[in-house]
């Protein structure tokens, strides 16, 4: 490292790693707003053209969307002490028309718990970044 660089440990990722490590993992967490409470959902997943789709039955995540469409998703990749993580900020919505379920329905999507999940949600995606980095130990001073 030459003088007057810093190190900085956490990479970013670039647009297209991002949309590989969403097409590659199955599982995310959900963050919504409604009323004032932020609450976050694990959900099972697909990302296709630029969008995620999930299903869910009727309830609070599905309620939450009515209220408040802005939505946070997170995924993690951990292998051994590498880590690889994106964040998606974006708008969900309830497919209404029959052409989107239909689509929808042709998605690699199955409900992973034994519930009815008969409601389709796509995210339309604002922004979608992510980084990764190697877990180690914390520095022994901030070189700041």
């Amino acid at each position: 490292m030459s003088t007057g660089e810093t190190y900085n440990p956490i990479l970013p990722l670039d647009s297209t790693a991002v949309w590989e490590l969403l097409g590659e993992l199955p599982f995310g967490r959900l963050a919504v707003q409604a009323a004032g409470i932020v609450d976050i959902f694990p959900v099972n997943y697909v990302a296709k053209d630029r969008k995620l789709y999930f299903r869910t039955a009727q309830g609070t995540k599905l309620a939450s969307l009515v209220v408040n469409n802005q939505v946070a998703f997170e995924v993690d990749r951990v292998v051994g002490d590498h880590v690889r993580s994106v964040v998606v900020h974006g708008r969900a919505r309830r497919l209404e028309t029959q052409a989107e379920r239909e689509t929808a329905e042709q998605l690699p999507l199955k409900a992973w718990a034994p519930t009815y999940k008969y409601h389709f949600v796509v995210i339309d995606v604002d922004s979608a970044t992510g980084r990764e980095f190697t877990m180690t130990t914390e520095p022994d001073h901030d070189p700041a």
